[in-house]
């Protein structure tokens, strides 16, 4: 082959290579795929199909006004409340709760559905379209497991909260060990660590404490571990127990108001300057706390007495068993009646300063068999333990959680408390 005849056939084949190239490219352009959002839903419904009107209950609204508002009559509202009486009552919106209008996209924006949220979880849906109908729901929860840990040096309130863990995981930390460990009394240098797990709606949205399901408090260099454990999943009845099964709680709660502080304790030999320092025995612990406290049962019993009398202004006595009383005197109001039961940690009334007080708080008092006695000095007895029957698979269920537990470390740098001179380390992870 001549050299020219060379040259025009190494052209053409650059060329039929250039066009299979942009064949592949034109090609490869067309198997693109576009992604296209899906469709927002809520409460099962896709929300672009209406014109979505949200709101919440406020002073003065019913359903029946908040329908009539938006262009629905009294006769067909009249209709909608006979037929889901049986299953939602619609006279009891909260104020303040949110609900949302699914109205027709169109110019007239006739509401076809009404949905009520009593709690940032559940919501109540009736539809009223061709025919009534009413069911409830659940928005979609996810759980986060979490960590965390505190060196005390002041008190565990104070501890958690300046760490930013949240109020409810301070409560149930209490819960926890308030028949174990006198939270009055904790020293410096007193440590926790805890695993929890958090609720989120639709993976964003926080919705409080799920649980905590380990947690260990090192208190006066005693340890104390406290697991979660299911004792009968047909009535859905869990409990804490430490590492050798034993049950956390006991038959007396140590105060009736949480994160409050000893005013003055059980003292037989107190003497007052007011008084010329005479005798006057002191037979109750006081329990400082602002007015409106949450005054709870420390256990199960019946009201025998909610009354006002003299010097210990309006109180409440119960009795537990044939061996144990106990007294809440100078209450702002009582909130049970006499002959009523009532179970460990209800509210019984709230802190006031009615009768002899000279600020608000609430003066515990607590019989044995008749007499008045210190609860602290007492050796109360303890509720019941793991049944032998699971003590075997409690064993294998905690041990995964006390190794977590054990591996939490505490952080070395000290976290100032702007009105404190201690210090405190924590950690979340």
């Amino acid at each position: 082959m001549q050299p020219k005849q060379l040259l025009i056939a190494l052209l053409i084949g650059i060329g039929l290579w250039s066009c299979k190239d942009d064949d592949k490219k034109v090609e490869t352009e067309d198997l693109q795929t576009v992604i296209v959002p899906e469709p927002k839903k809520e409460f099962g419904f896709v929300l672009e199909d209406f014109i979505v009107k949200k709101d919440t209950i406020r002073k003065g609204d019913s359903f029946g006004e908040i329908l009539e508002r938006n262009h629905i009559g009294y006769p067909r509202i009249f209709n909608i409340a006979e037929k889901v009486k049986d299953s939602f009552d619609i006279r009891k919106l909260q104020l303040g709760k949110p609900y949302t209008l699914l109205c027709t996209n169109d110019s007239l924006q006739t509401p076809q559905c009404f949905i009520y949220q009593p709690n940032s979880i559940d919501y109540v849906v009736i539809k009223f379209t061709d025919s009534i109908e009413t069911y409830r729901g659940k928005k979609p929860i996810s759980l986060v497991e979490r960590e965390a840990s505190g060196i005390v040096m002041n008190n565990l309130s104070e501890t958690m909260e300046s760490q930013g863990l949240p109020y409810q995981l301070i409560n149930d930390m209490s819960d926890i060990y308030a028949w174990t460990i006198d939270f009055f009394r904790l020293q410096k240098g007193d440590r926790f660590k805890i695993v929890y797990k958090q609720r989120f709606i639709e993976d964003s949205i926080y919705a409080g404490i799920e649980s905590i399901d380990a947690a260990y408090f090192q208190h006066k260099d005693e340890s104390f571990y406290a697991f979660n454990f299911m004792v009968d999943s047909t009535k859905n009845i869990a409990d804490y127990f430490d590492e050798n099964t034993k049950s956390l709680r006991r038959t007396f709660l140590k105060a009736p108001v949480q994160f409050s502080r000893i005013s003055s304790r059980y003292n037989l030999n107190r003497r007052i300057a007011y008084y010329g320092y005479k005798l006057r025995p002191h037979k109750g612990t006081d329990f400082a706390a602002p007015i409106g406290t949450p005054i709870l049962a420390t256990a199960n019993g019946t009201v025998t007495e909610s009354t006002r009398r003299g010097g210990n202004g309006k109180y409440v006595k119960i009795k537990h068993n044939g061996t144990y009383s106990t007294q809440y005197l100078h209450m702002q109001k009582q909130k049970v009646k006499k002959g009523q039961f009532v179970k460990q940690g209800d509210v019984i009334g709230w802190v006031g300063m009615t009768g002899n007080t000279g600020g608000p708080h609430v003066c515990y008092r607590f019989w044995k068999n008749g007499k008045q006695v210190d609860p602290f000095r007492e050796k109360l007895p303890a509720a019941e333990s793991i049944p032998d029957s699971l003590k075997a698979q409690y064993t294998e269920f905690i041990k995964p959680l006390k190794s977590q537990l054990d591996q939490i470390q505490f952080e070395d740098n000290a976290i100032e408390i702007p009105t404190e001179d201690d210090v405190l380390t924590s950690k979340i992870q």
